[in-house]
């Protein structure tokens, strides 16, 4: 899945391609992924333009024209592909591991296609989802705040404080993996940066959160922010982005410590880094390092 770098690295391209561009069309391709009942609201998006985009954790916001919100998350696979004469740019989940330059279906739209904006000036917006798990929202300025009145504090705003995150912690009884992960609590975080984070600050991800000393939780704190900024500098780990037909994959997966890297050796002390369950997910670690 996508996370906090790979949707913020696809929401700076997409403010250069379609911020101030004017809606022709919207088509709604798939209703279990477009919600339902909301097709007159859709084209009554005709001719309105898109002021900026937002990004809440992994979820992205595009502020119409008319004071609403076209929400996108992508969730496992989706992906969001702009075209235009000139260049195709696509955000999210690779359609291919293998290649690349696969990634994007020769013809848009394709099956996969579940929700298309078209602008004025010839220029279009795929929504693109696999497995269908993504979903595209209309809301009101109203239901926005409340939807990003749900999300934890973002790990890269002054809203993220070393004591409130201290103070989280020390109440909590699950492992530290599972609060990392949980949205409600810090928004942005997934499992790549999680396994990451907690390598670089030696922590087991399986110790209960309120176990973790303060030296710790500061050294975690630390690091949640150094490697999600890494991560944003190389493009993130699973973006691909497209310009005259020449793939390019997200920069930071060569830098990557611990995740998906189990049966390799550990880069500080040596040992073997395994792949465990927590939280539900799997999970690197080097047990020598993490305490």
């Amino acid at each position: 899945m996508p996370e906090l770098p790979e949707v913020e690295t696809i929401r700076r391209d997409l403010v250069s391609k379609i911020v101030n561009k004017k809606i022709k069309e919207v088509k709604i391709l798939d209703k279990k992924v477009v919600e339902e009942g909301k097709d007159k609201e859709y084209k009554n998006l005709k001719n309105l333009k898109i002021i900026t985009i937002i990004r809440q954790g992994k979820l992205l916001a595009f502020l119409l024209e008319n004071k609403k919100y076209i929400l996108i998350h992508l969730k496992m696979t989706g992906q969001l592909v702009f075209k235009s004469d000139s260049d195709i740019i696509a955000g999210g989940h690779p359609f291919s591991s293998k290649n690349n330059s696969n990634s994007i279906s020769k013809v848009l739209p394709d099956k996969h296609t579940r929700f298309i904006i078209y602008f004025s000036n010839g220029s279009i917006l795929f929504f693109n989802d696999i497995r269908r798990f993504g979903y595209v929202k209309l809301v009101s300025k109203e239901k926005w705040q409340e939807i990003k009145e749900s999300y934890g504090p973002e790990p890269l705003k002054a809203e993220f404080k070393l004591e409130d995150f201290k103070q989280m912690l020390s109440k909590r009884k699950t492992s530290i993996k599972a609060v990392l992960l949980n949205q409600k609590l810090i928004s942005g975080l997934g499992n790549i940066y999680v396994d990451e984070s907690l390598f670089m600050s030696n922590i087991d991800p399986r110790r209960e959160a309120k176990s973790l000393k303060d030296k710790e939780v500061e050294n975690l704190f630390k690091n949640i922010v150094k490697v999600l900024k890494l991560a944003i500098k190389n493009r993130g780990t699973t973006f691909s982005d497209y310009v005259d037909g020449s793939g390019k994959a997200g920069g930071y997966s060569s830098k990557l410590l611990v995740f998906g890297r189990d049966g390799d050796l550990c880069g500080k002390c040596g040992s073997v880094i395994k792949k465990v369950k927590v939280a539900g997910r799997g999970t690197h670690i080097c047990e020598k390092c993490q305490k």
